[in-house]
């Protein structure tokens, strides 16, 4: 409930004529002040005018009054700064350390706060505004994702960050690793990159001239390759692998880490892997080369590449099927320029200080088509309106870090709907 108080105090979702101190006395908040997520006060830089007096200070909240008893916050000097005590229940008069009284202001949370809380907090949909949001204010909903867009790139750069404090800030190891987890396709993302982990970038660099050397490394380490026999080319590729295993003193991942379930057979592990080796086997330097590039169709020609003969006629090792060729979809292409050259091209120019790359890789989310999956679907069919990317990616992050976690105050959609009804507050503002 001391939340609930929080959230309605720092967004000022009460009716301001309705606020006195518990004598009666108007109250007028300026600045309900900034949270405090330290020791202290809730609130610091708060200013209140109470009978025509400016104060300036903390705001501290509880359920009781004698709730600030019961912290002992009556003998710690740091709560001497209040200028205004919070509550929902008063039962308690309370003073400063030198024996001042604290002004004390009952806040009730609106009937119609409690109720939209109520309602968002407590359905069980995918989407807890699912009814409403396609009526949500089309320049605020932009705003909106312009800032969910951002947390979503700040998210991919710090993992970007960490692996190249892991790797000796080496970014053509972090971009093999980042490019060969996004070969996993959400479904093995995880696996993928425990298999980039595994094997250095330099074994692939030293191996790249022979396709079968970069496949036996791959699948070698995807544990693959485990057991003896098999047609020529499965035996080839595991003799080179126990070969290499030896030369860079090598340890594999667990091969049923990979999942085919509810996969299409062009999604499939060993395909995925077999299109990778045809990446790491064409390019010395695709780090390199995608720090050139301009536009996303630029981008794109990089993996417009076709896995090596054996797979014309398979799907998986060992596993004959119908002759055809197995390229890179548009659609996976897209991806993996969304899931990995924006935001390796995003992160290089902040970590470089070059805003340069920035730009360019917030320029490829506004020219690379919408993605479709679920998600994006889900938000379609309640009323959003998707143009691009950018657009995908920041519902991706709302549904995931707000939707999913039920985060609703802390969503402006959320926030807007909860204030309903409160004339000058809330949703009016």
């Amino acid at each position: 409930m001391e939340r609930l108080l929080h959230y309605v105090w720092k967004n000022r979702l009460y009716k301001e004529a309705n606020l006195t101190t518990t004598e009666g006395i108007p109250i007028f908040v300026i600045d309900p002040g900034i949270p405090n997520t330290d020791a202290g006060p809730d609130f610091f830089n708060a200013k209140i005018r109470i009978a025509g007096t400016v104060w300036a200070g903390s705001v501290e909240l509880h359920v009781k009054a004698s709730d600030w008893l019961r912290h002992h916050h009556d003998r710690d000097k740091a709560y001497d700064s209040v200028i205004l005590h919070v509550v929902q229940q008063s039962d308690a008069l309370l003073c400063r350390t030198n024996g001042e009284v604290i002004p004390q202001a009952i806040l009730k949370v609106p009937d119609s706060v409690q109720a939209n809380i109520d309602w968002l907090l407590n359905r069980d949909e995918a989407i807890p505004c699912f009814p409403r949001i396609g009526g949500f204010d089309r320049l605020h909903l932009s705003s909106w994702l312009e800032s969910l867009l951002c947390e979503r790139l700040e998210r991919k750069t710090e993992h970007i960050f960490s692996l190249l404090e892991r790797y000796d800030q080496d970014w053509n190891e972090v971009f093999y690793i980042t490019l060969t987890r996004n070969f996993g396709f959400g479904t093995n993302s995880d696996a993928f990159e425990w298999l980039g982990q595994s094997l250095p970038y330099r074994c692939i660099q030293r191996q790249r001239n022979s396709n079968s050397q970069v496949e036996a490394l791959l699948f070698g380490q995807a544990g693959a390759l485990q057991e003896d026999g098999g047609d020529d080319y499965y035996s080839l590729l595991r003799r080179e692998y126990l070969f290499l295993r030896k030369k860079y003193d090598l340890h594999g991942i667990e091969g049923n880490l990979f999942r085919n379930l509810r996969v299409r057979p062009s999604g499939f592990p060993h395909i995925k892997l077999a299109q990778l080796a045809s990446v790491w086997q064409q390019y010395e330097s695709l780090f390199s080369k995608l720090l050139e590039v301009r536009t996303p169709e630029e981008a794109e020609e990089y993996f417009h590449i076709l896995p090596s003969e054996y797979w014309l006629t398979h799907y998986r090792l060992l596993q004959l099927s119908e002759r055809k060729e197995k390229p890179l979809g548009k659609s996976s292409i897209r991806i993996i320029l969304i899931n990995t050259v924006v935001p390796i091209l995003f992160a290089y120019g902040q970590k470089n200080r070059l805003p340069e790359f920035c730009d360019r890789a917030l320029s490829f989310l506004e020219k690379i088509p919408p993605e479709s999956n679920s998600i994006v679907t889900l938000f379609t069919k309640a009323g959003i309106g998707v143009r691009n990317a950018g657009d995908t990616q920041a519902l991706i992050q709302l549904k995931r870090e707000y939707c999913e976690k039920k985060k609703c105050m802390f969503c402006r959609i959320g926030f807007r709907l909860v204030g309903e009804g409160l004339g000058g507050n809330g949703l009016g503002r």
